[in-house]
C-alpha cells in the first residue's frame, strides 16, 4: 500500500510536506525498485492521501496491536489484573488553516484519547475526536475487561460511571474531589512510614451524588515524601494495599509519557495535509509506528529503548541490512568480509 509505506518514511525520517517526503525518496530512486515501489510525484502522492479514508489505518492499527499484544511483558505490579490508564491529548491546530476542527473562537484542535495497557505499554484503546468532546464521555464508551483496573485523573471524574464501573466489576483509582462531601463508615490502620495519613471506607453524602453512586468506596490518604504533596485517592478495589494503591495512581504518569514520547518523536504536530481525512491519517499512521517499534523492541529482546531504536532505524532506512544484527551493533556484512581478507593477507 504506497501511502502507508511512504507515510511511515515520514514518519521515521521527519519529513515536514509532501514535496520533502518525495524529494527525498526520489534521491533514492535506484533502490525504490527492489523495495517494491516505483516513482512518486507529489500530485499522486497529495491525492491519495487526501482520498483514501483514515479507516483503513485505523484498521492496520488494530492489525498490529493484535500481533504486539501477543509479545507483552507483564506490568511491574505483583497482582495479576491487567492495569490501564486512561488520559486524553489535546492536539493544536491553526483555525484558519484547519477550520473543520473548531475548538474555541480563535483556535482549532483534535484530541487524542488514550487507554494504556501498562503490559508493554500499549495504547490498546485509541479514539481520536474534536477537540471538544469530554475525557469522561469518550471514557464511558471504552469496553474495559472485567477485573482490569483502570486509573483516571480527576477529569473523568463521575459518579455514576464509578457506579457503573463497579457493577461491571472493573475497579477504578481516581483522586477525590476536593468538595465532594462523604463520610466515614471505617477507619482502616495505616503505614505511616509508607506516607499513607488515612485508609477509610466511605459513602458519598450529597443529594444529588448519593443517589448517583450509591455504593461504598475507599478513601487513601497520601503524602508524597519527595515534594511534601498530599493527595487523596478514591477507589473501589478494598484488596490491595493502599501504599499499592497509591503507587498505581503514581503509574498514571506513564501515559503522559506516552503522549510527550509521540510528541516529540513522531510527525503529529505539523501535517502534511490539511483535510480531515489527512490530520487523521498521519495521527493513525504515527500510532501504527509507535506499533512496529514496540515490536521490534519485544522481537529483539534487546535492551534498547524506543528511543534508541528509533535513531538507529533513521540512517539506515534505505539500507539492506539485517535487523536484528543492525541493532546489535554488528557491522555490516562488507565489513566484516573485509576484515576477514586483510587477516588473511
Amino acid at each position: 500500500m504506497v501511502t502507508v509505506r511512504e507515510s511511515l518514511y515520514g514518519q521515521l525520517s521527519g519529513r515536514n510536506s509532501l514535496r520533502d517526503i518525495v524529494e527525498n525518496i526520489s534521491a533514492q530512486v535506484h533502490r525504490l525498485y527492489h523495495l517494491g515501489s516505483t516513482k512518486l510525484s507529489r500530485s499522486n502522492l497529495s491525492r491519495i492521501n487526501e482520498d483514501k479514508p483514515y479507516g483503513l489505518y485505523e484498521a492496520l492499527f488494530s492489525k498490529l496491536l493484535h500481533r504486539c499484544q501477543g509479545r507483552t511483558p507483564g506490568h511491574s505490579f505483583r497482582f495479576s489484573n491487567p492495569l490501564y490508564s486512561l488520559d486524553a491529548s489535546t492536539i493544536d491546530l491553526c483555525l484558519s488553516v484547519f477550520p473543520w476542527a473548531e475548538f474555541r473562537t480563535t483556535k482549532g484542535a483534535i484530541k487524542l484519547h488514550v487507554g494504556l495497557n501498562h503490559s508493554g505499554h500499549l495504547p490498546e484503546f485509541v479514539t481520536i475526536t474534536d477537540g471538544k468532546v469530554g475525557d469522561v464521555t469518550v471514557g464511558r464508551t471504552i469496553d474495559f475487561p472485567k477485573g482490569c483496573i483502570v486509573v483516571i485523573d480527576r477529569g473523568y471524574n463521575d459518579y455514576i460511571w464509578y457506579n457503573q464501573l463497579t457493577k461491571k466489576g472493573i475497579f477504578f483509582v481516581t483522586r477525590l474531589k476536593s468538595n465532594a462531601k462523604t463520610r466515614i463508615v471505617k477507619r482502616h490502620p495505616v503505614l505511616k512510614n509508607k506516607g499513607l495519613t488515612s485508609d477509610q471506607t466511605v459513602e458519598f453524602t450529597g443529594t444529588l451524588t448519593a443517589k448517583k453512586c450509591p455504593i461504598q468506596l475507599r478513601r487513601i490518604g497520601y503524602r508524597d515524601s519527595v515534594t511534601g504533596k498530599h493527595y487523596v485517592f478514591l477507589t473501589n478495589n478494598f484488596k490491595l494495599a493502599a501504599k499499592t494503591i497509591a503507587d498505581i495512581y503514581k503509574a498514571r504518569w506513564d501515559v503522559e509519557l506516552l503522549f510527550k514520547w509521540i510528541k516529540q518523536n513522531l510527525k503529529i504536530k505539523s501535517f502534511i495535509g490539511t483535510s480531515k481525512n489527512a490530520v487523521m491519517t498521519q495521527i493513525w499512521v504515527a500510532l501504527c509506528m509507535y506499533l512496529l517499534l514496540v515490536f521490534i523492541k519485544f522481537q529483539s529482546k534487546l535492551k534498547r529503548s524506543m528511543q534508541q531504536i528509533l535513531q538507529l532505524l533513521q540512517p539506515n532506512l534505505f539500507e539492506k541490512r539485517d535487523l536484528l544484527a543492525l541493532l546489535r551493533g554488528d557491522p555490516p556484512v562488507d565489513q566484516v568480509g573485509s576484515t576477514k581478507q586483510l587477516a588473511l593477507l
